[in-house]
Parts: C-alpha cells; structure tokens; sequence
C-alpha cells in the first residue's frame, strides 16, 4: 500500500514522517488546536490527512524556518485572517500528489526492471 493511501497515521507514524519524537507530535498537538486527531475507544490517537498538512506547516516553520511557538502562532493568527489556509491546503495536496506519483514511478520503474 502507497503511504498516500492511508486514511488515518498512528502518532509514530506521523513522527517518523517528519523525523521528530512522537512526544514533540503530542506537544504540537496540545499547542495548536487547530490539530485535532481522532481517539479510538482506548485513547490512541489517530491523524488525519488534514492533521498531517497542518503539522507539515507548523514543521516547516519551526524547523526550516526557524520560528518559535509564539511566532507559529502569530503566523497561524495572520494566515488565518488573509485567507492562505486555501492556498496551503491547495499546495499540500499538489506536494501529496507529486509523492504519489514518484511512488507509482518507482513501482513501475521496479516492475519494468524485474
């Protein structure tokens, strides 16, 4: 299965993808509430496509970007006003795309090979 596929990532999950703890994943979590994962009935918690954008943004701003927690949020508080939450959710999916798309390259490239 292409990880694009997956509907719902497991919080190591979503750490490994982003090369992080899962304890920072849990931090970023109760920071920013606009990360909302679904809980199953014993409290694991599930992310979303739409969590896994939001969290690659808040990554990129803390550690491309360099920004703190208070920045990230003035930055979020200022998006969120001129409307470029449509802008990044439009890119995320262009970059979730291209991802898919180099995975099914890869896989055709193999069985070609083989």
């Amino acid at each position: 299965m292409l990880k694009t596929e997956k509907e719902f990532f497991k919080t190591g999950e979503v750490a490994e993808i982003f090369k992080v703890s899962p304890s920072t994943i849990r931090y970023w979590e109760r920071e920013f509430n606009m990360i909302k994962p679904v809980k199953t009935q014993n409290g694991r918690r599930r992310f979303s496509q739409k969590d896994i954008d939001k969290i690659r943004l808040i990554h990129y701003l803390i550690k491309e970007r360099g920004m703190t927690i208070e920045g990230v949020h003035q930055y979020i508080k200022n998006k969120k006003k001129v409307g470029d939450f449509e802008k990044l959710e439009v890119i995320n999916t262009l970059k979730r795309t291209k991802e898919f798309l180099i995975e099914v390259k890869k896989m055709l490239d193999k069985n070609h090979h083989d």
